[in-house]
């Protein structure tokens, strides 16, 4: 992890989760412990968990702290079909990341089977939720060794949203590269447009980066092609919530505006994300459902309006980028091209 950084996600004591509840940063570090699985759907839902990865296994977690809190002993068809509720449940929470459905599945999957082999349920998923956590720390790391290569001599890169330690479960999938740069004494300099909704690139992303010590600069999300002009920006770095077969890229809004204007100064556009991120079941960008927010988390902000009441709002939080726009994706499988994604994470999909 980034020196000095706290961790966005743990156990409790008790067998609950204990969340940094990122919707108060970054004026307030405050954690909250959760104990039931209706607690941790809106925690997800309300952003107060958030990213991709870390979305994943804080469902996983809370399906384990319910078998646990249930005292489930031998599996049953009773236990599976509880479990199944609680991941119907968590999975509609946010409909674009799919490492969501992913981590349910999986939890799913090992239900099933304590159910065959006569295991004890609470165990069975207790010890599948971590080994979620432990893979994704494992291939966050990974991505970060694989992404640094591409930037070895560090210089100024370009991200959006929050792709580090507060989105996974290690130390983030399009900042990794950036974090072991740091470590090595590479100077490596980020700049990070604020991000709408809810401004997640300057509450969250210049936070963590400036409290590991990396150089940050931040802007305005108009701002980023005027910026990208100037010709010092090395390459783009960002993350990804799903990615289509054929290498389209759901993230954050505002990043098919980023790679469009990376393509217009002719600068790489790399994307990074687990191999549970891609999507083999979407054919293409069209077909990812794009979650939308509430009109208010664009009209005002934490008590502030800041439009006139009543007016018409599109509040996407997720677009599309196109795989052409694309120069490569990293994940814990490698270094690919958009059209060779399939290829590329075909066997960690085949072994889950």
């Amino acid at each position: 992890m980034p020196p000095l950084f706290p961790s966005p996600i743990s156990w409790t004591a008790d067998g609950g989760l204990r969340i940094l509840d990122q919707t108060l940063l970054p004026e307030d570090e405050r954690y909250l412990d959760l104990h039931t699985i209706e607690e941790v759907a809106e925690a997800i839902r309300a952003l107060r968990v958030r990213g991709a990865p870390l979305i994943g296994i804080a469902a996983a977690m809370a399906v384990a702290m319910e078998a646990g809190k249930q005292g489930s002993g031998d599996a049953g068809k009773d236990g599976l079909a509880w479990v199944r509720g609680a991941c119907q449940l968590l999975g509609a929470t946010r409909p674009t990341a799919v490492n969501l459905q992913w981590a349910l599945d999986r939890m799913t999957r090992s239900a099933q089977t304590a159910e065959q082999q006569g295991e004890d349920l609470a165990t069975a998923l207790i010890a599948e939720a971590n080994a979620i956590w432990d893979e994704d720390r494992a291939m966050c790391r990974r991505i970060g060794e694989l992404g640094a290569a591409l930037i070895s001599d560090g210089g100024t890169v370009a991200t959006i949203c929050n792709a580090g330690a507060l989105a996974t479960g290690g130390i983030g999938t399009a900042l990794a590269p950036i974090y072991l740069l740091h470590e090595k004494g590479v100077p490596v300099h980020v700049l990070v447009p604020e991000t709408r909704p809810l401004l997640q690139g300057s509450r969250l992303t210049a936070w963590e980066l400036s409290r590991s010590g990396v150089a940050v600069t931040l802007i305005g999300d108009g701002m980023i092609a005027s910026r990208l002009r100037r010709g010092d920006v090395r390459a783009v770095l960002v993350g990804a919530d799903r990615i289509a077969a054929n290498g389209d890229v759901a993230n954050k809004v505002g990043t098919y505006g980023l790679a469009l204007a990376a393509r217009a100064h002719n600068i790489p556009f790399y994307v990074a994300a687990p191999s549970s991120t891609v999507d083999l079941s979407t054919a293409h960008g069209s077909s990812i459902p794009i979650e939308e927010r509430a009109a208010g988390e664009l009209t005002g902000w934490r008590g502030h309006t800041s439009a006139p009441t009543g007016i018409q709002v599109w509040n996407p939080a997720f677009d599309v980028t196109p795989a052409e726009l694309v120069t490569a994706i990293v994940t814990d499988r490698g270094i690919s091209r958009p059209g060779d994604i399939a290829l590329s994470i075909m066997p960690a999909h085949l072994s889950l």
